[in-house]
């Protein structure tokens, strides 16, 4: 069993699944078809991982809720009907999960997406049956608040100390830091490097293979500590 952590917790989309352009697409075909004004990709790709009001006020913060539900069917149709079957688990990622069950480690997800969305990619990816439990924004508050991720945290009886949140956004950061849990960012996702390092994470990965030999050798480092 990993000795730091026992619990992982893992954002989904951008961290797990390969589904950064493929929500920024369907954002962009919703606000088209909402008559509302343009916003550029990358304005986009800041409000992945919240919840899709959050994400509305961040970028409409001006445009009170009367397009809002508008905006959210239009998004869910481009998104289920046009985007859905784009997305795949990035390289990597069964083989590094499975590796950290097969070491005794529980391993969770803590996303932005609605739980219909979450299941239906379990049950497409083949990868829920990794998972002891997996909370979506439909059941608690959205990140960056803590909420979330302390659900996982006492659904699973695992202690702040003894668990390593997974993400690639700022979002995800914020909210390890808020609940207490310790934090890796991963930087193939929605924001930038330079935004991630700007939450001081423990560390900032390139690909999600790189996250067991991260493991190895901070263990090795702290045992040098001890």
């Amino acid at each position: 069993m990993p000795r730091h952590w026992d619990l992982f917790v893992f954002d989904w989309d951008g961290t797990v699944m390969d589904s950064t352009g493929a929500i920024v697409r369907a954002a962009e075909r919703a606000i088209a078809d909402t008559g509302l004004p343009e916003r550029p990709p990358d304005r986009i790709r800041e409000i992945i991982g919240l919840g899709l009001r959050e994400s509305w006020d961040w970028l409409f913060p001006d445009q009170g809720v009367e397009s809002f539900g508008e905006f959210v069917e239009s998004y869910r149709t481009h998104f289920v009907e046009r985007e859905r079957h784009t997305i795949r688990p990035y390289p990597g990622v069964e083989r590094v999960l499975g590796g950290l069950r097969d070491d005794g480690a529980m391993l969770a997800v803590a996303t932005g997406k609605s739980r219909i969305g979450l299941d239906h990619d379990f049950k497409h990816s083949g990868l829920g049956e990794l998972f002891e439990h997996s909370v979506t924004v439909d059941e608690t508050r959205s990140k960056p608040h803590p909420e979330m991720l302390v659900s996982v945290m006492s659904y699973l009886g695992v202690e702040p100390a003894r668990t390593l949140m997974i993400g690639d956004t700022e979002f995800d950061l914020q909210m390890a830091r808020a609940a207490g849990a310790g934090a890796v960012a991963v930087a193939w996702g929605a924001h930038d490097r330079r935004r991630l390092i700007d939450q001081m994470p423990l560390t900032c990965l390139d690909r999600l293979t790189d996250l067991p030999v991260w493991l190895e050798h901070f263990e090795a480092e702290m045992d040098q500590c001890l």
